[in-house]
């Protein structure tokens, strides 16, 4: 039994999020929400699932291309079908709230990996927004699903994104407030571990382009969230 007691979803975003950057981002919201562009996406997982229902009290995966790209199979075999790789590159965290429906609360699993919020950056949503979606994710989770484990991985340092730093780490920082006060999440934190020597991002954890990861990276991250799968 989770002793932090559930409060509601008000409650709990004015302790991580105010008001002032909430309204500044009213406009990109709206936006955001009306947009269909992953709907094809969305309704191939579900065809998918038509054909093989994924299996229940497994571990879900949602977010953009860092998730896409995550061999689940290779860095995490004992899990086997167990692991479900729900990413659709390119989406912000809006997106993840809007297909929560569809493409996690079916499977009623036992813990959701989130990342979400790395895109987010780049189209200058500041991080209060950043971490109010991930308070809308967790509640239509939590409200259907209220034993699930929702897991927050820190958005990552990366070349590419390197000059909106501060509005990433404020972002974690946010989220990470938010997790200790809310039952059943837990924010898992890889900044430190993928930063080099000088203090910036680790080019040997990045491809090319400077954003996504190499398998280097991958491990990291897969070092960093098996223990938190099997507790």
């Amino acid at each position: 039994m989770d002793p932090r007691p559930r409060l509601t979803l008000r409650s709990r975003l004015l302790a991580v999020v105010t008001i002032v950057g909430l309204c500044a981002t009213i406009a990109h919201h709206a936006q955001a929400q009306t947009a269909e562009k992953w709907d094809p996406a969305i309704a191939k997982f579900e065809a998918q699932d038509a054909v093989a229902p994924p299996p229940k009290n497994a571990v879900v995966f949602i977010g953009a291309s860092s998730i896409v790209r995550w061999n689940l199979p290779q860095y995490f075999p004992e899990l086997g079908p167990q692991a479900i790789n729900r990413g659709f590159g390119g989406s912000e965290s809006v997106d993840s709230v809007r297909y929560v429906n569809r493409i996690v609360i079916p499977y009623h699993p036992r813990v959701v990996v989130y990342y979400a919020g790395d895109n987010d950056v780049e189209r200058n949503v500041p991080a209060p927004e950043i971490a109010h979606q991930f308070a809308l994710f967790e509640e239509k989770v939590h409200d259907a699903l209220p034993d699930t484990k929702v897991i927050f991985i820190s958005i990552k340092p990366s070349l590419r994104r390197w000059k909106w730093i501060e509005t990433i780490r404020t972002a974690n920082a946010l989220v990470k407030a938010y997790c200790l006060k809310t039952p059943h999440t837990q924010f898992l934190d890889i900044e430190n571990q993928m930063l080099g020597a000088d203090g910036k991002p680790n080019p040997d954890l990045l491809v090319a382009d400077g954003l996504h990861m190499t398998p280097a990276g991958y491990r990291i991250w897969t070092d960093a969230l098996r223990p938190l799968l099997k507790q």
